[in-house]
């Protein structure tokens, strides 16, 4: 995919969606950026098109959904079948998210989230099964995340 310059619009776009896609309109987008709303729809659309806006995602908080246990896995598999295992990972019950890390050791992070051990226990057996080699679990206390602030407010 040939990689897409992003101007002043494009920039403002993706940190309104990156702070609060749910409640961001793309009237008050266009309102900020002095264009028609119609416009950043169109950008919207252009920027899903072009693999730059990969989906929508609700943050959900585990613990108060009923799942106690919000543990990484890192584990590590063979190179050539790295991505496909990751892929595969993500149809188990449980997993949450998949990382591919660029080393050659504990080279795939996997999110799980579970209600007891026996979730956990049976989502490494899958891991294992798939043929990831688990290095270490880490329970997750608490998760921070917040918008690039790289893009800036597209207003500079």
């Amino acid at each position: 995919m040939a990689e897409r310059e992003l101007d002043d619009l494009d920039r403002a776009i993706l940190q309104a969606l990156q702070n609060d896609a749910r409640k961001m309109s793309t009237s008050t987008i266009a309102d900020r950026m002095d264009v028609a709303a119609s416009t950043v729809r169109t950008r919207i659309r252009n920027l899903e098109e072009a693999g730059i806006i990969t989906g929508y995602h609700a943050a959900v908080d585990y613990e108060a959904a009923g799942f106690q246990l919000h543990t990484l896995i890192v584990c590590t598999a063979p190179i050539p079948d790295r991505e496909s295992l990751a892929r595969d990972a993500l149809e188990i019950e449980g997993v949450v998210a998949v990382r591919e890390v660029m080393t050659g050791n504990e080279n795939v992070h996997v999110e799980v989230v579970g209600r007891d051990g026996d979730d956990l226990s049976r989502i490494g057996r899958e891991l294992d099964d798939l043929g990831f080699e688990i290095e270490d679990e880490d329970i997750i206390r608490n998760e921070y995340v917040h918008a690039y602030s790289g893009f800036g407010d597209g207003t500079d």
